[in-house]
């Protein structure tokens, strides 16, 4: 069994509580880094290795260093709670079943970036869960690890819960910003980067939860060891959010040590396909990541096995590889349809671009629509090669990564599942045949309401 250091303490009855968390070691890596300069806190996270656990996978510490620090400025650490990738969950579970080791997390990280107002930006779907971060807030600031001169320390630190209103787009972190400053969620071009200029035009570094709730065990057991668990430059443990066609939908703590044949087939995780049919594919990191079918998830392109890292999975690139990304791990059976499941994700891109960039607005609209018309048994043969156009013309022409991750899904499903898009085009009869039969067992659904 892997090394847990997030989830080892989750099932501990009263964790969520102060009393428990504390007789269970909480907050003693607060207690540590405040014997610490901020400046050897920054660095024992630059040991660990530490990268972004949101999506992009940018080392920490190296982040947290390029924030300026201009004399009389204050300075601004915002947790990005706003967890809105389709098939990600793995923040939710932290923030709901151990809310104060995101707090200490987060107490630890403002003392090392001299943050004394900090934000957690949360999603606005989440609304049970600010009730738990507003007890965990009230509890810490009751108990001195919160407000003035924090444990005899000097430092001073306050904690506010931000919810957003449901917009994916904020996720984005100048977006996340522009909304936290009561604006409309729109992404702002860069530079100037947020480590210069970010909340109120303030100094500030954005991170993602399970990011900040892993520098508690990093203080704990020191960077170094830290970077002994893993792999190459994919240390420590790593969430992932397991759904879709296996047997053991969930949250699981990983190593990255081990390969990905073993994390589904394997007990201890995902326990296999469910119903014992066969794997097809899977989008290994979010929906914004390019999906791989069997022979590629399995292994990579050179015949080695694929490891749950984030070198292995983007081995190859996306012409044969994918992403770590937020760690949303989507597996299909054989008996699910990738044009489907692409439309799915094209329809919520199209609904959550912010309209701001002329090709994400207009070309998600029309990713949509071609997709829609090939599900449905009027799709022609030049609407694939129309399809790649579009999607080519979006990656890269964005100001924020929205425009990719609409664009990566569509490209990843005509790369390795062009077949279906053609049976699709050449079965007009069949697919309008299927998708009546949904649409009739929807509509009776609904009738059967009460």
């Amino acid at each position: 069994m892997g090394r847990k250091l997030l989830l080892e303490k989750a099932n501990v009855p009263g964790i969520r509580g102060y009393d428990v968390y504390r007789q269970q070691g909480g907050y003693a890596a607060v207690e540590k880094a405040l014997r610490m300069t901020p400046e050897e806190v920054v660095e024992e996270v630059k040991k660990s290795g530490l990268r972004g656990r949101g999506g992009a996978g940018f080392p920490t510490g190296m982040k947290w260093s390029f924030l300026a620090k201009p004399a009389g400025v204050p300075r601004y650490l915002v947790c990005n709670a706003d967890e809105s990738e389709p098939g990600t969950f793995k923040d939710r579970y932290l923030m709901e079943f151990i809310p104060h080791l995101l707090i200490e997390g987060l107490v630890a990280a403002s003392w090392a970036l001299g943050s004394n107002r900090t934000y957690i930006y949360i999603r606005g779907e989440y609304a049970w869960i600010v009730d738990i971060l507003e007890q965990a807030i009230a509890e810490a600031n009751a108990h001195g690890w919160l407000g003035k001169n924090i444990k005899g320390s000097g430092f001073d630190c306050q904690i506010y819960v931000q919810r957003g209103a449901g917009a994916y787009i904020c996720g984005e972190e100048t977006a996340l910003i522009e909304s936290l400053e009561g604006k409309r969620g729109n992404p702002r071009i860069k530079p100037p980067f947020p480590a210069v200029k970010g909340l109120w035009d303030c100094p500030t570094v954005v991170n993602n939860v399970e990011t900040l709730a892993a520098v508690v065990p990093i203080l704990n057991i020191g960077g170094e060891e830290y970077a002994k668990i893993g792999t190459g430059k994919s240390t420590g443990t790593k969430l992932i959010s397991a759904c879709g066609n296996i047997n053991r939908p969930g949250v699981y703590e990983i190593d990255m040590a081990i390969s990905v044949e073993e994390f589904i087939y394997s007990e201890e995780y995902c326990g296999g396909i469910a119903g014992g049919k066969r794997l097809k594919a899977c989008i290994p990191g979010g929906s914004s990541v390019p999906i791989l079918p069997a022979k590629l998830l399995l292994r990579t392109a050179k015949g080695e096995p694929r490891m749950m890292t984030y070198e292995s999975l983007s081995d190859g690139g996306f012409q044969s590889g994918s992403m770590m990304g937020s760690g949303g791990f989507i597996v299909l059976d054989e008996d699910q349809c990738v044009v489907r499941h692409t439309l799915t994700l094209a329809r919520f891109y199209r609904h959550e671009s912010c309209g701001q960039c002329s090709p994400c607005r207009e070309g998600t609209g029309w990713m949509e629509k071609i997709l829609h018309r090939i599900e449905h048994g009027q799709g022609r043969t030049a609407d694939i090669d129309l399809l790649w156009d579009i999607q080519r013309r979006i990656e890269g022409n964005t100001i924020c990564p929205l425009g990719d991750a609409a664009a990566w899904p569509v490209a990843a499903a005509i790369r390795h599942f062009r077949d279906e898009f053609e049976w699709h085009v050449n079965n007009p009869e069949e697919c309008r045949r299927r998708n009546y039969g949904l649409a009739h067992y929807a509509d009776e659904l609904v009738s059967a309401l009460p």
